[in-house]
């Protein structure tokens, strides 16, 4: 029956009070009937001993055959019966006819109830029968007379059985008690055990979790990144659509161990690499997402990880054009730097008096300045590009750095699915790296070229620095490692391998000690997307 007006608790507290109530009656009527078969077994035996003793009695098996033998049986049984407190004795011979009976009628009657026949084989046994004062269990005993060669008759001893309601009126202090215990302790067990589970459930109802469950699963569906949870054995507990999209793999991947998903391949060995506060790029099954984890804790208990997957695409983007930003501000803070440097010089010559050489000094500053940023904007079709390569010239300039590009460097078109703020990430720490390996050096040049060639975009960065030793080479593209130091290093060249690899590119090496080139080729088409 369903009461939709009551609470959880209440209907928790209800049901466990039922249950408690139905086991306590079921438990109670397995006692009576326990005591019950108890009670009818040692009747059984008491009924068979006042039988066999009574057909051991010399008085019994001689006149049992006699003319007038009921005289003398008749008032032998009886004392017996009243001494024994049974309901009857009752003996026959061999012809079945009473000797002895409660009732004096039925003296001389036959014994005809049916369950007697194999007492008349010399067997003795018990049996429940109604008989003429009720319900009972009889013991039926063999008469054998001449020393237990000849059976003369049979003794019938019954006793009442009890009623249901004679026992349960024989045991009600106990039972009764017994009774009211049990249903009290359930009773505050049932209110206990309803209020833990409200606890446990925030005091929530079953339509408000429903609710709640409904509104967190189209959420956690909706989101925009990847999510996957994983317990202690890396086995995937929840994963949304957008993690599915990411790694080709569908819902029923819950329950699976993550190592059995070749997507997930690099996924599991980062979770084994990394520290939960690190971020980090990978490809996953052609996709470029960044990864993040972290523990999940219950009560303080580690219990699981949930990863985090990031498409690229997007976070590039708009980190781009972040770094785009930081790039245009970088250049104005150089040419500011450079602009009044060059104001100093001008205002020391006209202190001076060298009015000639400040005006040859301003030509020729200006005409240099010029010269660059009109090759880049004629050469480089694409305006943040030009923006990075000025900003790294002007850079060179203050880092006391020649930043050169070649005259035929060109760039027109760019790769299929290829952006120009991906050119950026390559190009900028490419030259980046470059000038940093060059500066202080006795020649301190960074040469840049970018051109097309046989359905190639190619881009070089050359520099004049001490070159790269073997045991570098072996780990410059392995991310975190640097030979600069800690803290925010060793992620420029890794990003620039991670990228040419995802445009189906190349990146070649030369060193030296005349110093280190950086060639990229990235095909016009067929890049991933």
């Amino acid at each position: 029956m369903k009461i939709p007006h009551l609470k959880l608790g209440t209907k928790i507290a209800m049901l466990s009070f039922l249950l408690v109530l139905l086991s306590v009656f079921l438990a109670g009527v397995i006692i009576v009937n326990r005591i019950s078969g108890k009670m009818e077994q040692e009747i059984g035996y008491r009924a068979m001993a006042i039988a066999r003793t009574v057909a051991q009695l010399s008085e019994v098996q001689e006149n049992l055959s006699g003319f007038e033998g009921s005289k003398m049986i008749q008032p032998l049984a009886e004392r017996i019966r009243l001494a024994t407190g049974v309901e009857y004795i009752v003996i026959f011979d061999m012809e079945k006819i009473r000797y002895s009976h409660p009732y004096l009628d039925r003296i001389g009657t036959v014994f005809n109830d049916g369950d007697e026949e194999l007492s008349l084989q010399r067997k003795e046994y018990l049996s429940q029968a109604v008989g003429v004062v009720g319900p009972s269990i009889r013991a039926f005993v063999p008469v054998l007379a001449d020393e237990g060669t000849r059976q003369v008759g049979v003794v019938a001893v019954g006793i009442l059985v009890p009623t249901i309601r004679e026992i349960v009126g024989a045991i009600r202090v106990e039972l009764y008690s017994s009774i009211l215990i049990g249903l009290a302790l359930g009773g505050l067990g049932s209110f206990y055990l309803a209020s833990n589970i409200k606890k446990n459930m925030f005091s929530l109802e079953p339509s408000q979790i429903a609710r709640m469950l409904e509104e967190r699963v189209a959420i956690f569906q909706a989101m925009d990144d990847g999510v996957v949870a994983l317990d202690m054995e890396n086995r995937i507990t929840v994963i949304n659509e957008k993690a599915c999209r990411i790694a080709g793999t569908s819902e029923k991947a819950v329950g699976c161990p993550l190592q059995d998903f070749p997507a997930f391949t690099a996924l599991s060995d980062f979770l084994e690499t990394h520290d939960p506060a690190e971020s980090t790029e990978l490809i996953l099954n052609n996709t470029w997402v960044l990864v993040d984890f972290l523990p999940i804790r219950v009560k303080e208990q580690v219990v699981g990880r949930v990863v985090t997957l990031k498409e690229k695409t997007e976070v590039r983007k708009m980190a781009e054009e972040l770094t785009g930003v930081k790039t245009f501000i970088e250049a104005l803070r150089v040419q500011n730097h450079e602009s009044l440097n060059t104001l100093h010089t001008i205002a020391g010559l006209i202190q001076l008096d060298k009015a000639d050489q400040a005006m040859e000094y301003i030509y020729r500053v200006t005409e240099e300045q010029q010269e660059v940023t009109k090759f880049l904007s004629s050469k480089i079709m694409y305006p943040n590009v030009a923006g990075l390569l000025l900003g790294k010239y002007n850079r060179g300039k203050e880092l006391k750095v020649d930043v050169l590009f070649d005259p035929d460097s060109r760039l027109s078109e760019l790769p299929e699915g290829f952006d120009s703020n991906t050119l950026t990430i390559i190009l900028g720490n490419l030259l980046e790296n470059a000038m940093e390996a060059v500066v202080g050096g006795k020649i301190s040049e960074v040469h840049c070229r970018i051109k097309h060639e046989h359905h190639e975009l190619i881009l070089s960065v050359e520099d004049t620095g001490p070159g790269i030793s073997l045991a570098n080479q072996a780990q410059m593209y392995q991310w975190g490692f640097s030979t600069k130091g800690n803290g925010n290093r060793g992620i420029g060249l890794s990003l620039v391998k991670q990228t040419v690899d995802l445009l189906c590119g190349t990146i070649e090496m030369e060193t030296g000690k005349w110093g280190t080139r950086f060639g990229v080729r990235i095909p016009l088409s067929g890049i991933r997307s």
